[in-house]
This record gives C-alpha cells, structure tokens and sequence, in this order.
C-alpha cells in the first residue's frame, strides 16, 4: 500500500514496483541480483556511466533488454520519451556484453508513474510509445524475441501487415473485399490503434471477419484473436461460422488449423487463438470468476449502473490480444465497459451496421470502410422494404397507471418478477412505452391488426 504522505515519485515507485511484480517480473536493488534463479529481473537504480541513472533495468534471461524510466505519480508521460531513450541508447561496454541490441539500442523502453505506463518496441517499423495498462510478463518479451530472431525482416505484426499477401482467389463480396483491403491498409501505415467498419445487416460481417481473422493469424504475425458478440447465444453462432468456414488456401476448415473458443475463464485463453465471449463475460474473468458456457441472466445484457473498473489479471494480461473484434459496436458497451476495452494492448475493430456519433468517436474518427443498406439493396444482397405503421392511443399520447393498481415489476438485472401496489399516479410518455412499461393489451392489438390486414393492406396481392 502507499501513502499519501510520501513524496509523489516514492508513491510512483511502490505502484511501478508491484505492477511489476504482478506481471511476473523479480523487483530488487542492484546488491541482490539473481538472474538465476528468475527468468525476468527488474534491477533499481542502475547507474550507466555518462548516460546517467537508470530507475530500473530489465533483465531478460540474463541479458540486458529494457529500461524504464520512472516520473512521480500524476506527471504526463508524453515528451519525456528522450530520457529512457538516452539510456537505451548510452550503455557503458560493461553492460554491452551482456545486453540485447536492436541498431545499437535497447529493444523494450519504458516510461512510468504508476498511473500510466508507455512501451515503445523497437522492434516495431517507425517504433512509437502508446500507452498500456501495465507491464508485460517476461514470456511476453521472450516471444516478441523470438520472433524477431525467426524473422528479422518482419519481427512484430506491425512490420508483417505491411506485406500480406493477395486474396484474389478467396470467395468474397465486392463490399467484404473492399473492408478487407482498407482494413489491412489502415493497420500497414499503424494509423490509429482503432478501426471502424460499417456494413449493412445480411451483408457478410462475420464471414468477412472470419476471413480477416485468418489471414492476420496466418500471414501478419497475430497470436490471437478476442471475438466480442452482443449476447452470449450470439457466440454459438459465431463459433458456428468459424468452424464452417473453409480456407482459401488448402480447403481446411479455419478450425483444423485454429483453436476456436468461448471463453469460460481467464486461464483458458493460453491454448486458443480465437476466443468468442461477451464483454460482461471478459470482465467476470479479469475478477477471476469461473464463467459458465450456460446462458446467466447475472451476466449477459447486463449493464452496470456506474462504469466498471478493471484491476490487473495475470492469467488474462493485457497483452493476451493483439486484435479484438467488437461485433454491434454501436451499442453503448464502450461507455460503462469502456475499461474492459482499454484494458488490452490490442487494435480495436468495430463492426456495425448502424453506427452512432460516439461510436465513431471511440474510434477515432478511422471509418475504413462503409456499406450502406441502400448499397446492399442495389447489389442484390438484401431486398428493400416498406414501412407499414400501427399506431395506437398508447403508443402516440403514453399512459397513466392510477394509484392502486397492482402491477408486476421485473428487475432488470435478475428478471425476477415481483408484485408491487403503488401509491401514487405514474405517468408514462409515449417514448418510455416498451422501454420502462409495457402493454399487453397495446402488444396484443399490434398483432391482431397485423393479422387482419396482412395480405390486404400490407403485402397485397398483385394484378396479372
């Protein structure tokens, strides 16, 4: 725990060390080092001749791989990248012989303050820091180096979607191989970390993602993949469609090559690449709850009254994306689950058909692909429509339910229904009608009327 009453920078330090240690990494002074018996160490206040003092030094299996330097609690990072650069730049030959370089430079830089943590990877082409929620485990940085040694020409995902290749052969729509190719170019020029695509319902969103998925696992360099659908009965479609669809390239199926998952808990993801959950359910395991593949009314379409807050999780860290696929995004989950979201050092895709001004707002603006209804309906993909209204008293002027009625109140959260007298006259616009109240008798007059007129006023028959 801190205390308000130490100084802003021992503050930063206390959190900088645990979120550390959190993530897996062996805090200690430089008079205690042990690099045997611990596979990443977190070294304090390591002096580097005339590049200065170093806050920490990371050790990476015995060799030098990062620094990080530390600013007090409350300080903007942005602008102070110069100084963890100098170091990672300005080794003493001491630490040379046992340090990892990429072009005569550390390849992990760190800034901190305990309230926000920035990573700039070198490995990354045009390497820039963003912001992450907290460090990476040591196995993380193992396996971006890894990568980078079995393929130095394109070590990081963000180096390989410059280069993938054509898929002229794959079966798709015109409007799926447009999103496809705005996609793959927005990632290759790493424009923003979000994307946003717009495609009208019964156009092919999930095929195309689906085929996205593949070729980003395949050919760019992702380790896996987080399918976000609406409603948890929405997943068993979405594995559906998955496990049907047939690669392009060998005619296997996507899952003969791919673990495909609903997520059931946080530990469980380290053996899937594609993982389909709902994001009330990714939050229950950031808590470390066991989650159900059963339907949980505790769970699904719940919205908490107050956004939620989001506390490290060793066994779903942050890194454990690199893309999240967030199906219906117009729907406000990105306002209370905002954190869940921001949580994962991962490129955000948004899918919807009907996108809202805050949804292009959490995207920033990056809309790389568009196809209307209007568009769809002109390629044949989906038919048009008329609109036939029924409008009832109810429906246009709202309701009153007068004092002492007795009325049964579900709650909203546990569907439980209870019987309530109440006290006094509740006044219902006409726009809180279905949303706070609902009319049997109203929903009932609604069809009946459709019945009747179906085939005569609506949908009538045509002359020959």
């Amino acid at each position: 725990m801190t205390d308000q009453r130490d100084p802003a920078e021992t503050r930063a330090r206390r959190i900088i060390d645990r979120q550390l240690s959190d993530a897996g990494w062996h805090v200690c002074d430089r008079n205690a080092i042990d690099l045997v018996n611990h596979k990443g160490v977190a070294v304090r206040e390591v002096h580097l001749g005339e590049a200065g003092r170093a806050d920490y030094i990371l050790f990476l299996d015995r060799r030098v791989v990062g620094v990080i330097e530390a600013k007090p609690e409350g300080q903007p990072l942005t602008g102070v990248e110069w100084q963890s650069n100098r170091y990672a730049e300005g080794l003493p030959p001491e630490f040379k012989l046992n340090a990892l370089l990429v072009n005569e430079k550390l390849p992990f830089i760190f800034e901190a303050s305990g309230s926000e943590t920035h990573f700039t990877n070198v490995y990354d082409p045009d390497p820039r820091a963003r912001s992450i929620f907290n460090f990476p485990q040591p196995e993380t940085l193992s396996r971006i180096i890894r990568g980078a040694l079995e393929e130095p020409g394109a070590p990081t995902w963000r180096s390989k979607v410059k280069s993938l290749p054509a898929f002229d052969h794959y079966d798709l729509r015109p409007a799926s191989r447009r999103a496809i190719t705005n996609l793959e170019q927005s990632l290759a020029e790493n424009r923003y970390d979000r994307s946003l695509i717009q495609m009208a319902t019964g156009a092919g969103k999930t095929r195309m993602a689906v085929t996205e998925s593949y070729r980003l696992l395949k050919y760019g360099g992702f380790n896996r993949i987080l399918f976000l659908v609406d409603r948890n009965n929405l997943g068993d479609q979405t594995l559906a469609e998955f496990r049907d669809w047939t690669t392009p390239d060998d005619g296997r199926k996507f899952t003969e090559l791919y673990n495909v998952d609903k997520l059931k808990s946080a530990g469980m993801v380290e053996s899937s690449k594609v993982v389909i959950s709902t994001i009330q359910r990714v939050n229950a395991a950031l808590r470390g709850q066991v989650v159900e593949d059963s339907d949980d009314p505790n769970l699904d379409g719940y919205t908490p009254d107050i956004p939620v807050e989001v506390v490290y999780q060793s066994a779903l860290p942050p890194e454990a994306f690199d893309l999240i696929i967030i199906d219906e995004c117009h729907r406000s989950i990105y306002g209370e689950w905002r954190a869940v979201l921001e949580y994962f050092d991962a490129h955000l895709l948004g899918l919807t058909a009907t996108p809202v001004k805050q949804t292009f707002g959490f995207f920033k603006q990056n809309l790389v692909s568009e196809y209307t209804y209007a568009e769809s309906v002109a390629d044949g993909v989906n038919v048009d429509f008329d609109v036939y209204r029924i409008e009832t008293k109810i429906s246009g002027e709202g309701t009153t339910i007068e004092a002492g009625s007795i009325i049964p109140v579900m709650d909203k959260r546990t569907r439980v229904e209870r019987i309530e007298a109440i006290d006094e006259d509740v006044e219902f616009s006409a726009t809180e009608i279905d949303r706070k109240v609902q009319s049997k008798d109203q929903i009932r007059l609604i069809l009946s009327t459709f019945r009747d007129r179906l085939f005569t006023e609506i949908f009538p028959p045509t002359s020959t």
